[in-house]
């Protein structure tokens, strides 16, 4: 029995989608594999690749580090003085400080940089580099013998990863030290015990975790847009729908990210 012309066309139309969907994760491993492979070649970091790359980590670190430094120092004290506050009326204020590392240095501070990153860096780095690529820019780079993806999407790619990295690192020292003056204040006393907490909180397993989460995050952040602006071949009509695939992708990858460092975490 033959299947009906409807039915037969919705399920070439799944067969399709689910081969895009299948290339398309396909391709973002790809770009990953060669973006690590140029990487670790001493041939990518040439004077002009140099100039280029130091150009694009400044752009997307150097004017991002003060506002989200102070808007991360501004929640910490929130944040903290809210969880003392519940604590002391439940009884529990020797958890209050474990509590304010756990979810603001451990889990928060990681994901609002990664996010931070995406909106204000690599999502317009991706835009910027599809409009080279329809200009013909990047095929022109490959007419003169030069490799595109050293030229343009190696120094975008690496500068979100560092961007990324730095403001969860900066951020997350800003918040210790906005957590200890929340608690203890202007004064050395608390030292030891924050110390300890601290310590209690960040074993080497929780450390090891933290460390590959904000990696990745990073990672996912700066390469899904590229991969996006690269293989992306859809006519104009369609390509809100591209950048909302985009989207969905990339919080796809920050969440499944986010829940393995939680089970990592916690269980």
């Amino acid at each position: 029995m033959t299947p009906l012309p409807g039915r037969a066309g919705t399920l070439a139309e799944m067969n399709f989608k689910a081969r895009n969907w299948l290339v398309g994760w396909w391709r973002l491993v790809h770009l990953g594999a060669l973006i690590l492979v140029l990487a670790l070649s001493p041939s990518s970091y040439g004077r002009d690749n140099r100039r280029v790359l130091a150009r694009h980590i400044y752009l997307n670190t150097a004017p991002n580090l003060l506002g989200f430094t102070l808007m991360c120092a501004l929640i910490t004290v929130v944040i903290t003085r809210i969880v003392i506050v519940t604590a002391l009326s439940y009884g529990l204020s020797q958890y209050a400080l474990q509590v304010v590392i756990r979810v603001l240095v451990l889990e928060l501070i990681p994901l609002t940089a990664a996010m931070f990153v995406a909106l204000r860096c690599a999502i317009a780095s991706g835009v910027e580099l599809s409009q080279l690529r329809q200009q013909g820019a990047l095929d022109a780079l490959q007419q003169r013998g030069l490799d595109p993806v050293r030229q343009e999407v190696l120094p975008r790619v690496t500068a979100g990863i560092f961007s990324t990295v730095t403001l969860a690192a900066l951020s997350c020292v800003v918040a210790l030290v906005m957590a200890y003056l929340a608690s203890y204040g202007f004064t050395l006393s608390g030292v030891a015990t924050y110390t300890r907490l601290f310590g209690q909180v960040f074993n080497p397993d929780v450390t090891l975790i933290f460390v590959l989460k904000t990696l990745f995050f990073s990672l996912a952040v700066s390469l899904i847009p590229m991969a996006s602006a690269l293989y992306d071949t859809a006519e104009r009509r369609f390509r809100a729908s591209a950048e909302l695939r985009m989207l969905v992708r990339m919080f796809a990858v920050i969440l499944v990210i986010e829940v393995v460092s939680l089970v990592g975490n916690y269980y």
